[in-house]
């Protein structure tokens, strides 16, 4: 075990050391280089696919078969980065909004996999706004979605703002394109 004395003469010498070496002021900008490192840590990308190595499949994420009959159904595959509830079951349909509702000026984007031709589609979801939300289907599918820090590509946001009436009801799917 060290004694106190011994320990505090270490501790001496060490500092006593390095301030030989080394300027405030360059010890000060190493200072703020970690703490500004340490501040922007957390928003690096992190993988967090179960597994962490795993690979993508060519349909979907792991245990998740899209399919191509029932849009009414939480794995139709134009719902694979849809948070939310799926137009089709109040009312409206995969690019129409409900009556009463008004679409939404803005949107996310997900790249979405159609099983039927194996082509990869550009959805963008988009907020039908204007009545309370409608409790019929839920789907809560993140497939390719990112973290806030990323908004175009984040489901976790209402999309409402912009629009007429700033109430989420439900969320429809058009196909901008293929990816």
């Amino acid at each position: 075990m060290i004694s106190k004395k011994r320990f505090d003469d270490m501790v001496e010498a060490v500092t006593r050391g390095i301030a030989q070496r080394t300027s405030r002021r360059s010890f000060l900008a190493r200072l703020g280089g970690v703490v500004g490192g340490a501040v922007l840590l957390p928003l690096l990308p992190v993988d967090r696919r179960i597994g962490g190595g795993s690979t993508a499949h060519a349909i979907g994420r792991e245990g998740w078969l899209p399919q191509v009959i029932d849009e009414s159904q939480c794995n139709y595959w134009r719902h694979c980065a849809l948070d939310g509830q799926i137009c089709s079951c109040c009312g409206g349909g995969l690019t129409s909004c409900p009556p009463g509702t008004t679409l939404s000026p803005s949107s996310w984007v997900a790249s979405c996999i159609n099983p039927e031709d194996g082509q990869s589609y550009l959805i963008a979801y988009r907020d039908c706004c204007g009545k309370t939300i409608c409790p019929r289907c839920s789907c809560y599918n993140t497939e390719g979605v990112l973290p806030m820090y990323r908004p175009e590509f984040s489901s976790d946001i209402v999309w409402c703002f912009g629009a007429e009436h700033s109430t989420y009801h439900c969320t429809v799917q058009p196909i901008v394109g293929k990816s």
